[in-house]
């Protein structure tokens, strides 16, 4: 089937199925061009809870899929690619969490969202790149945390908010790439522009980073908000390129420089039109989190949901 006619047959199947599709702004723009909602973690979780859809396809990472369905049980939750997994989500297991509990009695674990559902169960509050920071701060300073299992967005958060926290030393390996070297050779080239970091980067702890004028630390969304409303008309951007393609559609008059525009999640773009026709027509590649599991994450993610940041 050549590409219209795939889309054609996405579109109706949507229709007859009562079906949405969630994508991450990672993933190619073909994806991006016939979802439903497009956005980041934090938006996906909230558009998972919101729908009146029978069937989620989400195009995403696994991880992405198990909130889904721990939000919304009664939804049936499929992914296009069951073999899209996350290297910071692989990097911590609910058993270091409990060694950690075992020594800290009364301390408060902050897993991101970025995490498999097994983390989540044994988490107290979870939070994304929007919204750590009030995640943070709403935890009595006499808690000890533990952040896991992002070291980048955890030394970001710790350096911002004072607090003391016990971090967890493991990270994207796509923006562990965007280190202080690599974006300081691309701010020479180019001087004029204004320069956006998403803290999931080794970058964004850095002073000579952070307290550069034109540099802000933000999420995803917040990035793409930035972009449109800034006066600048160039912009450094140091996060998976798949954003740029919504930055320009939204100021298609500004430049976007992506500090290394082959630095892909090439597991968020695994994720074609292709698989998601089949997921759907197949329903095929369900992610169902099992219950006792479920109900142990369910809270962790509600709080954060309540803590919404921008």
């Amino acid at each position: 089937m050549d590409k219209g006619s795939i889309i054609k047959e996405i579109n109706r199947l949507k229709k007859e199925k009562n079906a949405v599709i969630l994508a991450h702004y990672y993933v190619e723009p073909e994806v991006q061009d016939i979802a439903d909602y497009i956005g980041d973690s934090l938006g996906l979780s909230q558009m998972a809870g919101q729908t009146d859809a029978d069937i989620i396809i989400f195009c995403g990472v696994i991880f992405m899929a198990e909130t889904a369905s721990i939000i919304s049980p009664e939804k049936r939750v499929f992914v296009p690619d069951i073999s899209a997994g996350c290297s910071l989500a692989d990097s911590i297991e609910a058993k270091d969490i409990i060694n950690w509990r075992e020594k800290n009695p009364g301390g408060i674990v902050v897993s991101y969202v970025n995490s498999t559902a097994e983390v989540k169960a044994n988490t107290d509050i979870c939070c994304t790149s929007a919204n750590a920071m009030q995640v943070i701060l709403s935890i009595p300073e006499s808690k000890k945390i533990f952040f896991v299992p992002d070291k980048n967005l955890a030394s970001y958060i710790k350096i911002m908010s004072g607090r003391d926290i016990d971090i967890w030393q493991g990270d994207c390996c796509v923006h562990e790439y965007f280190d202080t070297k690599l974006l300081q050779e691309v701010i020479k080239i180019h001087p004029d522009a204004e320069i956006l970091v998403h803290p999931e980067s080794s970058s964004s702890h850095d002073p000579a980073i952070y307290e550069l004028e034109n540099a802000y630390i933000l999420s995803t969304t917040g990035m793409i908000k930035r972009a449109k409303v800034s006066d600048a008309k160039k912009f450094i951007i140091a996060t998976e390129p798949g954003v740029i393609y919504q930055m320009q559609r939204l100021a298609p008059n500004k430049e976007f420089i992506a500090v290394e525009p082959y630095n892909k999640c090439y597991q968020m773009r695994k994720v074609t039109l292709e698989k998601v026709l089949a997921s759907l027509r197949e329903e095929r590649y369900e992610i169902k989190v099992p219950y006792e599991i479920r109900v142990k994450a369910l809270p962790s993610i509600e709080r954060m949901l309540r803590i919404l940041g921008a």
